[in-house]
């Protein structure tokens, strides 16, 4: 295996592939990196075996073709130290000692036999397949992985939840205080779900920045694939049943509060930082077009009480919410402008941004309140 590459554009596939690799692998192999040299183009892949993923560059000079397990670590920390400049990398099929030579210099770095990787996950045979839109994607993913879970007892809720019918493309997390859905206009020949975990989903997040074109998804019962430009995206869904997202969505709140967005959360995180530490309670009392927004810890003998001006339809209503979890909702809107629709102290608050037009997209929010002690 003998080829030249420039240092830049390896380091950059290694560095983004790279991002898979666990720090507490079950397998010594999956510390390396698989790369194989094949018609011009040099593949590398990484697994942690939950999620595998794939990706290529154009290479030059290609004497040998061939595959190596390289150490992710020691070809990171080297290429790191590089310019951009050619590197000419020469592999020794027996030792599988790795030489990477430049202009100035050469250094060698023991590799492995690539035989016991393990091989990518693989579809059945009634598996669905589709094209999304890269800007459909990131938004549903930015909009909802805020709110996902990292419960044990409820794997289902430790990732995003994708809710495919012939209208419409559902984003949906939730880690039972919190919920967001993001329901988007796309058209699609069946109905089916899947719930994709956390890891996964901010690596494809990642990945979308640099990508234009539609992506191909294709799913089973078990496994999704994302097929990229340049690189392909393989992992293992969460299995089980996701809660009934709707159920817990009020139908009618009849109270709503149409406020700016940034003064009230500068309001709130203002306020929180007299709020008590357990339980980051903050109070909101509502009427006559005011918020009135208080916090207090009584063990410390602190207080602070913030009045932002609103317009609000609706009777009083008091009401408590865990700032942390105000502030992480509000900063996920972002349109200058909130509405917040409440019944009542006992029942959970739906936020939803305000636009002048009429997006083909909606998002909502909803948030569990706090009791508040009289």
């Amino acid at each position: 295996m003998k080829f030249t590459v420039s240092s830049s554009a390896l380091l950059s596939l290694l560095a983004t592939t790279g991002k898979v690799i666990s720090n507490k692998s079950s397998l010594p192999i999956l510390e390396y990196f698989l790369m194989e040299l094949k018609d011009g183009q040099l593949t590398v892949t990484t697994s942690d075996l939950e999620t595998t993923l794939i990706g290529s560059i154009a290479v030059d000079n290609i004497e040998q073709e061939g595959v190596i397990a390289a150490p992710a670590k020691l070809m990171l920390d080297s290429l790191k130290e590089f310019p951009e400049m050619p590197l000419s990398i020469d592999v020794n099929d027996t030792t599988w000692e790795i030489k990477i030579t430049w202009a100035s210099g050469h250094l060698s770095i023991p590799g492995a036999s690539a035989v016991s990787y393990p091989a990518v996950q693989s579809m059945g045979v009634e598996s669905k397949n589709l094209k999304l839109d890269v800007d459909l994607l990131v938004s549903g993913i930015n909009k909802t992985i805020f709110a996902t879970a990292d419960d044990e007892l409820r794997p289902v809720m430790n990732g995003v939840y994708f809710d495919f019918s012939p209208e419409a493309l559902t984003f949906v997390a939730t880690d039972a205080h919190k919920l967001v859905k993001f329901n988007a206009e796309h058209a699609s020949d069946f109905s089916s779900s899947f719930i994709l975990p956390k890891k996964p989903a901010n690596l494809l997040k990642a990945l979308l920045a640099k990508e234009e074109e539609p992506v191909e998804v294709t799913f089973d019962a078990k496994n999704v694939t994302f097929q990229l430009q340049n690189f392909k995206l393989v992992c293992r869904l969460i299995e089980g049943n996701y809660p009934n997202y709707n159920a817990v969505i009020p139908a009618s709140n009849p109270n709503k509060v149409l406020i700016d967005r940034v003064e009230f959360v500068n309001g709130i995180k203002r306020v929180a930082v007299c709020s008590n530490p357990s339980t980051n309670l903050i109070r909101m009392d509502i009427a006559d077009n005011k918020v009135n927004l208080t916090a207090q810890d009584i063990d410390f003998s602190v207080s602070a009480n913030e009045t932002i001006s609103c317009s609000y339809d609706g009777q009083p209503v008091t009401i408590g919410f865990k700032s942390t979890f105000l502030v992480e909702i509000l900063s996920n809107i972002d349109t200058p402008t909130v509405v917040v629709e409440l019944a009542d102290s006992t029942r959970a608050g739906v936020f939803k941004p305000v636009s002048d037009d009429q997006p083909s997209a909606e998002t909502l929010m909803l948030l569990m309140p706090m009791m508040i002690n009289a």
